[in-house]
Formats: structure tokens, C-alpha cells, sequence
């Protein structure tokens, strides 16, 4: 790997350091995306200067982690943490040491570090590699693996098991068999991990270019079973007919073509839920044919006790269940305008791309092929013309309001809602009779009627 080009704001900022006579390294993933030829996304630094040192050295420093030894400095729009050298203790809440020492060495620092390829360190200014797990060659050799005992290193922190998985999804990594092995062993540590830390890394994992690379692994290991029983559930459910894979390998798969459709997260999410119901509502006919009646209702149910579970913000969870919800849809079943009004009506026309790209995915992984450009395209065609005239998708968009029902004699309560209603019907079945003469002239018969 040739010469590293570091950012000349960082080497601004280490001469802070170096003009104190102080040691400081770049180290983290900074190092490990510029050994990959990637741009860093943040600056970790490592540095012998205490933190009041550091505090000294900027006019801006915001005490992070200064029980730890770590601070944020803020330089030149820059936010750039701050660790001083140091080995830790047990860490008996699995996730932070419950001491830590500072050293004069970067090598012990380094050897606290997770997985070899986070373990490197550049001297500033001139970019001198300090490497002593070979992680530059587990780089080249495309590999995670831990420093040290993996059983160690997850026992101190069981979200790391999670973060090589996630790493193996970013990056096309394999993971070292005996790293892969420790998993099994740190299952109680990682039941002690926070929900929301669980949740940021999961995030990251469905937001890979190829999720299942973890959740495969993930799978074998009995993560998945601990973190997302409802997920490794689905193995061995078979469906048979159209389907060529059972409900999980149908699940990874409808996840990983959302991926490749550049899908939001929203909708990745629902790729990878929306089928996990079919274990509840699963019967077998007289014919011996397997049956999974309104199974979207019971995938709804499940994923939103699983976004709740890992504290995802509401209006996700929302998002998300209304597309599992929704991704039954059968696009040629949808033949008249008055149908086609009450399925964007339904889907809503702001969710129309989101549920388009979600039955794209979950064909392409019922049959193991990219579905026909034009799959949709009837549809869509129909759906993007319908949206292009006038028209009423709610009770807003109606040429009459509950104040012009007033005054013909509607009385206010839940018959002038229902009337409202009815009069929407109309309009989306057809869209001329939506001119206030004409809604007006339905109300006075429709007040009539509920007198």
C-alpha cells in the first residue's frame, strides 16, 4: 500500500501536539479506511498528553470521556476525539473498562483495540505505521479477526461480536474462524448490551451493500436467535408454489435486493420483516398446499414489537409497518381508475416509490431472479397518469367542506363525518363528481337518508 495522504487541517492540528514535545497518532478507522484507499468519515487521535494537556493545547475541547482518558476537540469545523494512551481494566458491566491507566506506550494501546484491522497506528506529521497484530495484512487478506483472545475481547464488550458482523456486511470481509467461534461463548455478554447500542449497529448491518453477509453468520452462531427470535424462527418454514427458499433465505435475500435497489431504510427494514408472520398463520390445505392467509397483519404485529423492542423512533416503526402491511399488493388485480385512486389512497402518494421498490425486492427473491423491467410498469403507469388530473385522495381535496354542510342542515357530529366520507367515495370513484354543486346535491339527499 503506497503513501498514505493524510488531511493537511489533521496535520495542523497534530503540530499542536508535536510542538509540546508530545506523541500523537492517528489510529481507528481512520487508519483502516486509508489502507483501504477509503476517505476517512472521522479522526480518532492518540496522543502521551493527558487530557488537561489537550484541554490546554485548543481553544475548544468538550470533555467527552474525560474519565477515560478521551475528549472532542473542535478545530477548524473539525470534531476530532482525543484519547490518551491507555490499558484497561475488567470491564464488568460489558462495555466500559471499570478503570483505565494511562501509558507512555502506543503499543499497549493499541493492544486493548478490537479487531486487528482498528489496531494500527499513523505517527503524525510524517505517517509512520505502527502495526503489531498485523493488521495491515489482515486488511490486504480481507479479514477480521480480534487482538488477542477473541473470547477475551468479547467478554469485555458484547457488542463486538455485532460490530464484526457489521464490519463483514460493510466491507466484504470474512471473519476468522476463531473470532467467529467466540460468538457462541459471549451470548449473556451481548444480552447485556443496550437496546439502542444493539439497534446502531443492526442500522448499519441493513445498510450494507449485502446484509446477509452478517446475518448469515449471525444466523449460525445463535445471535439471531438471541437478538431477533422472530427472525431465525422463519428457518426451515417452507412455501413452496412460486417460492424457491424458505421464509429466512426468502427474508435475507428480499433484504439484499432493497439493498441493491439503493432502497431507504425503511424500506430494507421491511424487506427483512415482512414475511415473519407467516410462521403464525401458516396452514396446510386438504391438497397439501401450504397457506399463509393474511400474514401481513401478523408480520405487522412482530416488527413493530421488534422496533419497539430496539427503541426505533416512532414514526420508523410507523413507516416501516405500513409497508409490511401493504407489500401483499397484486398489481394486476388493480384494473379500474377507481381502484388504482384507492390504492395510492391506501399507500399513501408519498409511499407510492418505497412500496413499488419493496415488491420489486420481495419478487426477486421468491423466484431468486430480478423480476422484468416491466413488472410493475402497468401499474406505475396507471398510478403516475391518475396522479397527473385533478383529483380527491382526501377529505381536503373535497370541492365541499363540514362548513358548507352546516349551512344545508347537516348537523355536526358523526353524521356529517359519515356523510363526508361517502361523499369522498364518490369522488374517488368518479373524480367529475367533484364540483360543490354536485357534492351539495348528494349531501342534502345522503341528510335525508340518516334523518
Amino acid at each position: 500500500m503506497g503513501k498514505l495522504r493524510i488531511d493537511p487541517v489533521l496535520l495542523e492540528a497534530a503540530m499542536f501536539f508535536i510542538r509540546r514535545g508530545k506523541q500523537v497518532f492517528l489510529v481507528g478507522g481512520a487508519v483502516r479506511d486509508l489502507l483501504r484507499g477509503k476517505a476517512p468519515k472521522d479522526w480518532d487521535l492518540a496522543t502521551d498528553a493527558l487530557p488537561e494537556e489537550v484541554i490546554s493545547l485548543f481553544n475548544r475541547v468538550i470533555p467527552t470521556g474525560i474519565r477515560h482518558g478521551t475528549v472532542t476537540v473542535r478545530f477548524k469545523g473539525h470534531s476530532i476525539e482525543v484519547t490518551t494512551f491507555r490499558t484497561e481494566s475488567a470491564y464488568s458491566d460489558g462495555r466500559r473498562p471499570d478503570t483505565v491507566s494511562f501509558t507512555p506506550s502506543i503499543e499497549e494501546d493499541l493492544s486493548r483495540r478490537d479487531f486487528t484491522m482498528n489496531a494500527i497506528a499513523l505517527e503524525l506529521p510524517l505517517g509512520r505505521k505502527v502495526d503489531p497484530f498485523d493488521g495491515e495484512g489482515d486488511i490486504r487478506r480481507r479479514l477480521i479477526r480480534c487482538v488477542g483472545e477473541p473470547e477475551r475481547r468479547f467478554s469485555e464488550d458484547g457488542l463486538r461480536p455485532l460490530r464484526a458482523l457489521r464490519f463483514a456486511a460493510q466491507m466484504d470481509f470474512a471473519i476468522d474462524p476463531p473470532t467467529l467461534a467466540a460468538t457462541g461463548g459471549a451470548l449473556q455478554t451481548i444480552a447485556r448490551v443496550s437496546p439502542e447500542r444493539i439497534r446502531d449497529e443492526f442500522d448499519r448491518i441493513v445498510a450494507s451493500p449485502v446484509p446477509s453477509r452478517a446475518f448469515i453468520p449471525m444466523e449460525k452462531t445463535g445471535l439471531m436467535a438471541l437478538l431477533f427470535p422472530e427472525l431465525a424462527a422463519c428457518r426451515g418454514v417452507e412455501q413452496r408454489g412460486f417460492h424457491r427458499f424458505d421464509v429466512l433465505d426468502h427474508s435475507l435475500l428480499a433484504c439484499d435486493c432493497a439493498a441493491r435497489y439503493g432502497a431507504s431504510q425503511p424500506v430494507r427494514l421491511a424487506a427483512l420483516f415482512h414475511d415473519i408472520g407467516k410462521i403464525q398463520t401458516r396452514r396446510l390445505t386438504e391438497e397439501g398446499v401450504w397457506t399463509f392467509y393474511r400474514h401481513e397483519r401478523e408480520s405487522v404485529r412482530l416488527t413493530g414489537n421488534i422496533l419497539s423492542r430496539y427503541r426505533y423512533p416512532n414514526g420508523v416503526i410507523d413507516s416501516v409497518c405500513h409497508l409490511v402491511g401493504e407489500h401483499m399488493f397484486n398489481a394486476g388485480e388493480i384494473r379500474s381508475d377507481a381502484a388504482v385512486r384507492r390504492f395510492i389512497i391506501r399507500v399513501g402518494e408519498e409511499n407510492l416509490q418505497d412500496i413499488y421498490t419493496l415488491r420489486m425486492a420481495d419478487a426477486w427473491a421468491t423466484a431468486g431472479h430480478e423480476p422484468p423491467p416491466a413488472f410493475l410498469a402497468p401499474l406505475t403507469e396507471r398510478v403516475a397518469h391518475i396522479l397527473t388530473q385533478n383529483r380527491a385522495f382526501s377529505l381536503r381535496d373535497l370541492a365541499v367542506t363540514g362548513r358548507d354542510l352546516l349551512a344545508i342542515g347537516v348537523k355536526p357530529g358523526p353524521r356529517m363525518g359519515i356523510i363526508l366520507n361517502e361523499l369522498l367515495e364518490t369522488v374517488i370513484d368518479d373524480p367529475a363528481q367533484n364540483s360543490r354543486e354536485k357534492l351539495l346535491e348528494i349531501a342534502v339527499n345522503l341528510n335525508r337518508r340518516y334523518s
